[in-house]
């Protein structure tokens, strides 16, 4: 162990330029610089550094009996907060011009969470059926600082206490947790990815694998040995930075190469060659030491530099946001990192925890008073936040008491099966005449049908779940999305025969099924000059479809199949308020031609189910559509509540639509009545 303590005192400047390593590929894939497709594993490069030189610092101390916590601590909030916070503030001040409502409320919780290193387990709750995209998440990146510090917390009192009572097992206990962790990870990346990318005890194998080159005894190698395994090691990092993508299954087994490989070049210590040489150099060192501040900065710059210009980078915007984010980081490191650590602000204890703590706080009380004042709408004029109110403008049924989210919170099995649902159109004690089934396009639509029931005086019910189309065992996606869907469907189906309602109404996203994919770049820079690709994955679909209606109508009842509302392509309330603020055109919608070829498919499939089985047919592109395109307002109304999702006011607008088919309904209830008179 003597041989820790004394590295300790030495200082390796290929560590500095391994760092920029690490940082350079993340702000190039950050930036949207397609050579780099694998540049995300910069992050794992970092974890393993973390912990090399964590574990590095503290054996030293430990075996000189000099380790202190309260020294360790007060070295990490000088290296790591005034830098941090510091662009919390600048962020925090941009988002409050920029951002709407929901946007900075969520930025406001994400600003709570990095202030008490809780933004990794903030962003992997988030990561739900209605969440915003990470184009509005500044501090997103936040994440990986937050899980290093939870392993600060928690890795000297673990290595203290092993060093103090396990000291010959030491080696031991660290093989074994890192192991453990990395076959967690493995296996939680394949069964709950979210989980295993934003958790510490998924990623922790990381930066133990750094602290274990930290620990365990360097061989002395002949010469020459040390600079082909730095070379095998940066090998191996550049070989993930080019040959992994955004579907590469990560962390788990795929993390190991990078991890490993950066471990290689740490343990390696080549003096020469031409690694060291790189890693040595005076550009590689100066951006190793910038790295830490330009983390911080690059994500913000991209994602306000985005926002601003309200499309994807170009290739010259992407070199625009590499050079402002070196330019932000070097005012950070000069003017707040660099004193903060060598100054004479960082000699004084009392100042540096006072001040600390005092952002601390700020931060935190920030991130609750948002969020109470709802993302204070106050900030914006009246014209653009009554545009931007139909993101809230959802209808009931998509409330938690009528309807079952995607992770199965909201509506359970056991109302369904009870028949404990959701009542729409005309009150009354009698029979519901009528059964809207579906997914959350039925419940954004639903509205629109409750309130043509109503006018007719008819009776009925609301069931549905996220992204479960109503049509029990097809295959419409993935096998876990199919699964997911089946005890709720199963459940429906059974209540239908037992209830046996004279109607049912199937609703559903059909063109995302028949196509198995959503719009494609769907998003705050939407772009409807490229076709949409349309891979037909239609033949699952008819087949249930007739073998539902025909189960259906063996028991008297009869279908209604509606088809689907246009998508706009992007979040509609706040491309309005957007375009309101800036003085653009409100006529966000696609061209017509656009929307007919994304929908033509589901459409077709419908009609030929309709025709052949005689079911009802209902169109609201009819009522949402001219001869040019499809609109996202009328009658100065928000029609959508998000890009493919109806507000409020959107159903209620169509809900002229329905009348016909509850004429129909209406006057044979009147005659089953009568007959049984």
């Amino acid at each position: 162990m003597e041989a820790v303590a004394n590295r300790h005192l030495d200082y390796r400047p290929d560590l500095d330029g391994l760092r920029a390593v690490a940082i350079l590929p993340v702000l190039f894939f950050h930036a949207d610089i397609s050579w780099f497709p694998g540049g995300f594993v910069g992050v794992d490069v970092f974890f393993v550094l973390s912990g090399y030189f964590m574990a590095r610092v503290i054996m030293a101390d430990l075996d000189q009996d000099d380790f202190s916590f309260g020294r360790f601590y007060l070295r990490r909030i000088r290296r790591i907060l005034p830098a941090l916070f510091s662009m919390i503030l600048a962020t925090s001040v941009v988002a409050w011009f920029l951002f709407m409502p929901k946007e900075f409320e969520y930025f406001a919780e994400s600003v709570r969470a990095a202030a008490l290193f809780t933004s990794n387990l903030l962003f992997e709750s988030e990561s739900g059926y209605f969440d915003i995209a990470a184009e509005f998440k500044p501090l997103l990146h936040t994440w990986s600082l937050s899980l290093e510090e939870q392993f600060y917390i928690v890795f000297p009192v673990a290595l203290v206490l092993a060093h103090r009572y396990a000291r010959k097992h030491l080696t031991g206990i660290l093989l074994t947790v890192l192991l453990a962790s990395f076959a967690a990870s493995s296996w939680a990346v394949f069964h709950s990815p979210e989980k295993a990318f934003y958790f510490l005890h998924f990623r922790v194998w990381e930066l133990l694998i750094g602290s274990a080159v930290a620990i365990l005894p360097r061989p002395d190698y002949r010469a020459g040995l040390p600079k082909y395994l730095s070379l095998l090691g940066i090998g191996g990092i550049l070989a993930a930075v080019f040959l992994y993508s955004r579907e590469t299954p990560f962390p788990g087994v795929y993390a190991a190469l990078p991890c490993v490989a950066t471990a290689l070049v740490i343990h390696a210590g080549a003096k020469d060659g031409i690694v060291a040489a790189v890693l040595n150099s005076r550009v590689f060192v100066a951006i190793g030491r910038l790295s830490y501040s330009l983390y911080l900065w690059h994500w913000p710059v991209i994602v306000f530099f985005r926002n601003w210009l309200g499309h994807e980078l170009t290739f010259m915007n992407s070199v625009q946001v590499v050079v402002l984010s070196f330019f932000f980081t070097y005012l950070s490191w000069r003017l707040i990192e660099q004193p903060a650590r060598y100054g004479a602000v960082a000699s004084s204890k009392l100042i540096m925890l006072g001040v600390s703590g005092g952002a601390m706080i700020a931060a935190v009380a920030f991130g609750f008073i948002v969020k109470d004042m709802g993302g204070i709408p106050q900030r914006l004029p009246k014209d653009v936040y009554a545009l931007y109110a139909a993101t809230y403008d959802k209808g009931p049924f998509l409330s938690e008491k009528c309807f079952t989210d995607t992770d199965g919170s909201g509506l359970q099995l056991g109302a369904i099966r009870e028949g404990n649902l959701c009542a729409m159109g005309a009150s009354g004690d009698g029979k519901p005449q009528f059964l809207v089934w579906g997914d959350s396009h039925a419940a954004a639509i639903a509205p629109a049908i409750s309130d043509a029931a109503l006018q007719s005086g008819v009776s009925g019910k609301f069931v549905g779940r996220a992204s479960c189309p109503p049509l029990p065992d097809t295959v419409f996606g993935p096998q876990h999305f199919v699964d997911r869907c089946k005890d709720t469907n199963k459940a429906i189906m059974d209540l239908i025969e037992r209830e046996k309602f004279p109607f049912v109404f199937l609703v559903g996203y059909w063109p995302k099924y028949v196509h198995r994919a959503e719009l494609p770049g769907e998003g705050i820079y939407f772009d409807a000059s490229p076709q949409p690709e349309l891979e037909d994955f239609s033949a699952p679909i008819l087949a249930s479809f007739r073998t539902t209606i025909a189960k259906l109508a063996q028991q008297g009842t009869r279908v209604v199949l509606v088809m689907d509302v246009p998508e706009m392509g992007r979040d509609v309330p706040e491309a309005l308020a957007r375009a309101k603020m800036t003085g653009l055109s409100l006529d966000i919608a696609p061209p017509l031609a656009y929307t007919q070829r994304r929908q033509a498919l589901s459409r077709q499939i419908l009609t030929l189910s309709a025709e052949e089985s005689g079911s009802f047919l209902v169109d609201p592109m009819k009522a949402l559509c001219d001869s040019e395109k499809c609109h996202a307002m009328a009658d100065g109304k928000v029609l959508y509540k998000d890009g493919d999702h109806l507000s409020l006011q959107g159903a209620k607008f169509l809900a002229p639509v329905f009348q016909p088919i509850f004429s129909t309904i209406h006057g044979e209830s009147q005659t089953v009545v009568k007959g049984g008179n």
